[in-house]
Order: C-alpha cells, then sequence, then structure tokens
C-alpha cells in the first residue's frame, strides 16, 4: 500500500496536525484585534482517540530567511504513523508563512511543504518521496490563506465571543475545496484527561468536526472532534508554559 493510502487512513481524524488542511477565511481580521498574539514557551500534550497521541510547542519568534516569524512544532503518532510538523506564521496577522511536514511508517517516508503568499493569496504545496519532487500545485484564493493548526489562533484570539457568533470557511484537504461555516453553538462543562473546563463549543456546518476551546485565558484548545472514515477525538491531558523558548 501506498503510503498516501496508509495516511489517509491513519491520520484522516487528526485535525491538529496529520491532515494536511489550509482554511481560507473570508474575512479579514477586525481592526480591533490587531496587536501581536504571543503564546511562546507553550507545551501541550494530546490524547488521540482510537490510538495516538500529539505534542504542541510553541518557540516564539524566529528568524526564518530573513522574517520574524513565529515557530510551532506538532509532533505526533497515530497508530503506526509519525507525523513531524513546522508551522511558521506571522506573530501579527496569525497568517502562516510556511508549513513542513514529515510522514513516516516502517521504512518509507514522505516530505510536504506549504509556502504562503498572502499578498498575492496562493500557497504552493509540494510533496516529496526521499528528495525526489513527486507533485507540486499552486492554489489561489481570493482573500488570505489560513493554516488549520493558525485558525485555532485566531480563534483564541477573538475578544468577545459570544453564542451566535460564527464565520464561513473554506477547507483544502489534499487539493480539494471543502466550504463551512464554523458556529459557537454553546459553553459547556467538559472533562478531559487534563481536568475539568467551562468551554466554548464551535461546531461545523456541514458537521465534520467541533471544537472546544478553554473559556479562560489563554483559552486552550481542549477537544476537538472529527468526522471522517474514521471518527476521532483529540483530548489535551497537559499544559505548561515555560519561561524559555
Amino acid at each position: 500500500m501506498k503510503l498516501n493510502k496508509i495516511i489517509t487512513l491513519a491520520l484522516i481524524a487528526l485535525i491538529l496536525s496529520a491532515i494536511a488542511l489550509i482554511i481560507i477565511i473570508n474575512h479579514n481580521t477586525p481592526e480591533k484585534e490587531a496587536g501581536i498574539y504571543d503564546h511562546a514557551g507553550e507545551s501541550i500534550q494530546y490524547l488521540v482517540k482510537p490510538a495516538g497521541k500529539s505534542e504542541y510547542n510553541n518557540f516564539g519568534v524566529v528568524d526564518l530567511k530573513g522574517a520574524k516569524v513565529n515557530l510551532v512544532t506538532l509532533k505526533s503518532k497515530i497508530l503506526f504513523v509519525n507525523v513531524m510538523e513546522n508551522i511558521y506564521y506571522d506573530p501579527e496577522s496569525l497568517l502562516p508563512y510556511k508549513t513542513e511536514r514529515t510522514n513516516s511508517a516502517f521504512w518509507i517516508k514522505d516530505f510536504r511543504t506549504e509556502e504562503y503568499d498572502q499578498k498575492k493569496f496562493t500557497v504552493v504545496i509540494k510533496k516529496f518521496s526521499g528528495k525526489d519532487l513527486v507533485k507540486e500545485q499552486i492554489l489561489k484564493s481570493n482573500g488570505p490563506i489560513q493554516n488549520i493548526n493558525t485558525l485555532l489562533f485566531y480563534l483564541r484570539k477573538q475578544p468577545d465571543l459570544k453564542i451566535g457568533w460564527h464565520f464561513t470557511a473554506k477547507v483544502v484537504n489534499e487539493l480539494e475545496l471543502l466550504k463551512f461555516d464554523l458556529k459557537l453553538i454553546s459553553i459547556d462543562e467538559i472533562v478531559v484527561p487534563g481536568g475539568k473546563f467551562q468551554a466554548y463549543h464551535f461546531k461545523s456546518n456541514p458537521a465534520m468536526f467541533e471544537i472546544w476551546l478553554d473559556k479562560n485565558s489563554p483559552r486552550i484548545p481542549l477537544k476537538i472532534n472529527i468526522k471522517g472514515i474514521v471518527n476521532c477525538s483529540i483530548l489535551m491531558k497537559g499544559y505548561a508554559l515555560h519561561d524559555g523558548k
């Protein structure tokens, strides 16, 4: 079985790192939300059901080819597949700059990059097998392009979330566009391995996924449910904020 088929079966539900998603937000960030939003030093551990784990780390501002960008890493293991992802994004707009992802299973390994141009509203996706480029595609939008992981930063940044708040987005999953509306439907008390929390509960329409964010600062992503070939739940089990970067 080719690796892309293995990855599809093993990682369909891993919204944080294993699925190559691009979120195209259909509206600009309001002016009142401008300014640097920095969770440098964050480390969050997740349990992935039915069989996996994931760890998120925010290293703050780094230099990438002369540009000052934030760096987040996601290291995951789902069944027999290991995924390592680097996400570089603008610390003010929260828009992605570049992502790098390595998938490995047994003796098979592939590498994928996404390079964003937020002025031209394009993203160049390249897939490699070993050192060989096997596929390249350019996607173009009529507005800013986000990555699913930076979408979580966007949600965490909203200053006055109230039930009924929503936005419309387009999701690119392996180069296929999916349109959805994400809406804040309730404030729930939930229990995850990391504890009991009051949480903002978001749901997509069509019903592809649900997200729960801690209602209190720093609005930790607590739980994500995904519907797909394999239904999946991602549950926060540990959080730490380190002084060092």
